[in-house]
């Protein structure tokens, strides 16, 4: 409890990643025909990894600032007045991002993911529903909670580092999860990419001056589209989020990635 106190960021992580891998673990397990991880009942922790960023978030800042702090956190999902170009943003850059991948795809070559089977429409629904609830669990953590109170020690370019080293080294146990989508990944380039594109999610979360509700619109597009718009290379993605995050830091700049002051945690 002190150390949460003391290093809310670093108690912030060890909670998010302790809570979410309670729930991928097992079913990676599970997947791997280690009994008796392999009972669909297991099935049931993955609620864990779905709410472990906000759940760690809200309990460490109840602890260090209690229900005024935690009403603060939850109040960005609620913050929609933000200039209309923020939510042209949220939903123009996945559609960006994934024409362009696959165009690279294409002219390159490179190897994708086969397009999902059946009614497109359904499926990117689909993708949709599911994407939300686990999506802003996410940003409440990630965006919500860790980058502002980076932001307040160093630069927004080193505080997004922090957050997409960790945010990707998050998902590490979906890739040995037999028969996820993301156990065929190419490893090194997704980490890449996630990285790159957590410079797009600062710009979105600075840009709107800590609008969680436009980060996670564009969170969970990008998923969806990504259904969408199937059969881009996950190289092919990672030069887009790469090119992206460059062009980013050359206008905007480090300290602030921004066109006004970073947001920080007062």
């Amino acid at each position: 409890m002190i150390k949460l106190i003391k290093h809310p960021v670093i108690g912030f992580y060890l909670l998010a990643f302790a809570i979410s891998w309670l729930g991928w673990l097992p079913v990676v397990a599970g997947s791997r025909g280690i009994v008796p991880f392999d009972h669909p009942a297991f099935q049931l922790l993955l609620i864990l990894p779905a709410i472990g960023p906000a759940l760690a978030a809200i309990i460490v800042t109840r602890t260090q600032e209690g229900k005024t702090g935690v009403n603060r956190l939850l109040g960005q999902l609620v913050r929609w007045r933000v200039e209309a170009r923020w939510w042209a943003v949220a939903v123009a850059a996945p559609v960006l991002f994934f024409t362009v991948g696959k165009a690279i795809t294409d002219v390159l070559g490179l190897s994708a993911a086969p397009s999902p089977e059946g009614n497109i429409v359904a499926l990117a629904l689909s993708a949709f529903i599911i994407s939300l609830p686990a999506n802003l669990g996410e940003e409440v953590g990630w965006r919500g909670f860790a980058l502002p109170r980076l932001q307040k020690s160093c630069s927004a370019l080193v505080a997004t580092l922090i957050v997409g080293v960790l945010w990707g080294t998050w998902h590490l146990p979906l890739f040995f999860w037999v028969g996820n989508p993301m156990s065929s990944y190419p490893l090194i380039a997704w980490f890449a990419g996630t990285v790159a594109v957590s410079f797009v999610y600062t710009w979105l979360y600075n840009g709107s001056r800590g609008s969680l509700l436009v980060v996670t619109l564009f969170h969970v597009l990008g998923n969806t589209f990504g259904v969408i718009i199937s059969g881009v290379s996950i190289i092919a993605l990672t030069i887009v989020y790469c090119a992206a995050a460059a062009f980013l830091i050359m206008r905007f700049g480090a300290h602030n990635l921004a066109a006004h002051e970073r947001v920080f945690v007062s």
